[in-house]
């Protein structure tokens, strides 16, 4: 028999098809025996939709293992019920009154951890996801309960201390007092996370058979990873250690972040100009371009891996597997969709990597040399989808003029002139 031990913030498809799938796992091979009770965060959602399913559901996943084709599908059960507090935000607080709940996971999106100076308690729910924590919380500690351990997933940099950090000011608003501050600070941990998995969602034209029973058919590719931030040992109230669940326990999470914006987001925004200039597709259709291929490979392998500090051998796996995610026959994955506001994240993501090549070598790094090319090219075509001034710029200036542009990079990058000037138009 499981115990409700999760509140978990979010019932859409990521959230099913990441931490519900993990709980899955976690309760097949482990005596954990834990339940999640998700919470709907905004006023219309699908969680009467998973009532009606008896919150069962399959998640299918399906990518390349090993180089092959592979579909697996695991039934879900591991939701016992869903709470909806803009139909009953009584029934929402009296989740605090459970002391088995020790977790709260939360995917509310990027725009969900915000703070609104007018939120007012009695304006619940109609306040923030920090807000109604806060009451929760409040709730909570007036009963003399322990706190929780916070595991947000929502896409942003330190997305446990800033959910603290609103929490706080919350209660601080609201007069909750010192006494309160202090127990939330105390017996209360707030993790910073990376959640790295693509949900593609429910399925259009695909498993009819399933679709006829379950409308809330989930699917992903078979890549999942999630690195926790924390010195709390986590591993002694939630057994991850106990599975093959690609889950890191760590005191830096920033290094993981790097090397995924580094390897993952900076191998797409390498390519994608240069590849869409050649009239490529699909990040798949990349990966079956022999030239191509090779190109952004040698960006990451011989480029990008040499100027990040984790282990190398660690830094060639995560390269390989990102590589068989770009090659999964099941997702289709436009080049387009990538292109948006290319020159942004060019800067983040492919910029750093140029700039410490250039200072741990001492060399002009080819390959990233060419993508920076590739970019200014792209733009210099009606291709391009970014704000129309930034597009503008591109279009209209010289690569001596685009390169000591500070507003773009965030530092003068003329020393690379001469370097991208004879890549350019080739």
């Amino acid at each position: 028999m499981r115990k409700e031990k999760i509140i978990q913030f979010g019932e859409g498809g990521f959230l099913r098809g990441f931490f519900d799938w993990m709980l899955q796992i976690i309760d097949e091979t482990t005596d954990f025996g834990a339940s999640a009770v998700i919470v709907q965060p905004i006023e219309k959602g699908t969680c009467d939709l998973l009532e009606a399913q008896n919150c069962r559901y399959s998640h299918v996943m399906r990518g390349l293992k090993n180089g092959e084709p592979t579909v697996e599908i695991k039934a879900i059960d591991v939701v016992s019920r869903t709470v909806k507090p803009y139909r009953n935000f009584g029934d929402y607080l009296a989740l605090a009154e459970n002391p088995d709940f020790r977790f709260v996971v939360s995917n509310t999106t990027e725009a969900g951890i915000a703070y609104d100076p007018d939120d007012r308690p009695e304006k619940a729910p109609f306040v923030t996801f920090p807000a109604k924590v806060a009451l929760l919380l409040k709730r909570r500690f007036d009963l003399g309960l322990r706190g929780f351990i916070f595991l947000p997933c929502e896409l942003i940099e330190k997305n446990g201390k800033t959910l603290k950090e609103f929490v706080l000011k919350y209660a601080r608003d609201w007069n909750f007092g010192d006494a309160f501050c202090d127990w939330l600070d105390a017996e209360n941990v707030f993790c910073d996370t990376l959640v790295d998995r693509i949900v593609t969602g429910y399925p259009k034209d695909e498993y009819d058979d399933l679709k006829a029973n379950d409308r809330l058919l989930d699917t992903s590719e078979l890549f999942h990873l999630w690195v926790i931030e924390t010195d709390y040992d986590l591993l002694k109230e939630i057994p991850f250690d106990k599975t093959d669940l690609n889950v890191i326990i760590t005191d830096n999470l920033e290094r993981y972040r790097t090397r995924k914006v580094r390897i993952l987001n900076g191998a797409h925004t390498a390519m994608i100009p240069y590849a869409m200039l050649r009239g490529i597709e699909t990040v798949k259709e990349c990966m079956e371009d022999e030239s191509m291929s090779r190109f952004v490979r040698s960006c990451v392998f011989d480029e990008i891996i040499p100027t990040l500090d984790l282990p190398k051998e660690e830094l060639i796996s995560y390269a390989n597997d990102v590589f068989e995610r770009f090659e999964n026959p099941y997702i289709r994955h436009l080049c387009a969709s990538i292109s948006l506001n290319s020159v942004s994240k060019f800067k983040v993501r492919v910029l750093p990597s140029i700039l410490e090549y250039v200072k741990r070598t001492g060399r002009m790094p080819d390959k990233l040399l060419t993508s920076f090319a590739k970019l200014i090219d792209f733009y210099k075509t009606d291709m391009p989808n970014d704000d129309p001034a930034v597009m503008k710029f591109m279009k209209e200036s010289d690569v001596a003029r685009i390169l000591s542009e500070t507003k773009l990079w965030g530092t003068d990058l003329s020393f690379l002139t001469k370097e991208v000037e004879k890549r350019c138009g080739r």
